[in-house]
């Protein structure tokens, strides 16, 4: 069904979400109709973060929001659903729009296999109702299941829209763009390059898809990559996991700017165990690329800035290959937590193929090379 009827049926006038590929045709409508407007929509750092916004809009106006996500995002949404939402506690109706990734029956990626097997049982654990929407369900049968639901709203519950692939359409278009120079492909070549046979720690996404494509181009293997293909916001733990039980080996983390906001608080904590064998580099094209392209709040941030008051020992900001290469051979030499902002073009390759290990596989060569590399 078309994305605008779905928007017609809802009722709303506030949006808060994280943008997923499965709701691309919502997204796009919803920047058509507001952009990225503080009264009507906001793209948020996680789905818990928007579940709050979508609280607080409740709270002033009484009027009902919507919250769209992926189903990923469920896990995010747990806490304030169970201790804010709930009729137990302030009984706050929201409606969420869940973008159905790893169907069962429906091939995806590994990482979203076991998400899509659990995706209506957590609804119901939350006990929130649901309506599935498919390719042929009809915007009568939407808006019945809608009317349907009015009573739980009344009543202070949330109630979940559980939207399969290629249910949503839109036909207007979309141009997400940004003046930057660097490729992303290009500065993970940098990256690879410089780091030699230190172990990297790579985000979910086409950072990591690059990654593996860079090391096969080589034939240098895949031994030194932990490709994150799941678990958006969390490579830098994961790599400061790493570096403070390693600490003689030097440890490279390639992030995203959308995955450093979703779960910004790592900063602080690596800030504050300083780890001097780590190297956190954000590529910031100030966009959810790898679901559409839909924009962050990151461009407009001063992100070495904030690694500073974080604790970061040295943190700097590039946007040419020039500056990139000479700030990567520091931070190797510099032997302290150190910090680079690459400012990057969108955009991928339309071949761009997906690694053709498994995580389990990728897991298990990385954990020997990390064993055999400290013996």
């Amino acid at each position: 069904m078309e994305a605008e009827r779905l928007a017609d049926i809802m009722g709303a006038d506030f949006y808060a979400g994280v943008p997923d590929s499965q709701l691309k045709a919502l997204c796009n409508y919803l920047m058509d109709q507001y952009g990225i407007s503080s009264r009507h929509h906001v793209i948020a750092a996680n789905e818990g973060n928007c579940t709050a916004l979508a609280a607080g809009y409740h709270l002033a106006t009484g009027k009902i929001p919507v919250v769209y996500m992926q189903n990923s995002g469920e896990g995010n949404i747990i806490n304030p659903v169970a201790s804010l939402l709930s009729r137990k506690v302030y009984a706050i109706p929201m409606i969420f729009i869940i973008g159905w990734r790893g169907e069962p029956g429906v091939h995806d990626e590994p990482q979203h296999i076991y998400q899509g097997e659990v995706t209506l049982r957590l609804l119901e654990d939350m006990d929130i109702p649901y309506f599935v929407i498919g390719k042929e369900t009809t915007g009568e049968e939407v808006r019945s299941a809608m009317n349907g639901f009015h009573k739980n709203l009344e009543d202070g519950r949330a109630v979940a829209f559980v939207i399969r692939k290629g249910a949503l359409t839109y036909d207007g278009k979309v141009l997400y763009e940004n003046q930057n120079k660097m490729i992303r492909e290009e500065i993970i070549r940098h990256i690879a390059d410089i780091s030699g046979d230190d172990p990297i720690v790579s985000t979910t996404g086409k950072a990591s898809r690059e990654l593996f494509e860079i090391r096969e181009k080589n034939g240098r293997g895949h031994k030194y990559d932990f490709l994150t293909v799941g678990s958006m916001g969390h490579s830098s733990s994961i790599a400061l996991g790493i570096a403070l039980q390693k600490p003689e080996t030097r440890i490279w983390c390639v992030d995203g700017d959308g995955a450093l906001l979703m779960h910004m608080g790592s900063m602080a904590v690596l800030g504050a165990n300083a780890p001097r064998n780590m190297i956190h580099v954000v590529i910031n094209n100030g966009a959810h690329e790898t679901v559409g392209g839909m924009p962050t709040v990151a461009c407009d941030m001063d992100l070495a800035g904030i690694a500073k008051a974080c604790g970061y020992k040295s943190a700097v900001s590039v946007d040419n290959f020039e500056d990139l290469d000479r700030e990567l051979e520091a931070a190797k030499n510099r032997k302290e937590l150190s910090f680079i902002e690459a400012k990057c073009a969108m955009g991928a390759r339309s071949d761009l193929g997906r690694p053709t290990s498994t995580p389990l596989e990728n897991k298990k060569m990385f954990m020997e090379y990390l064993r055999d590399m400290c013996e």
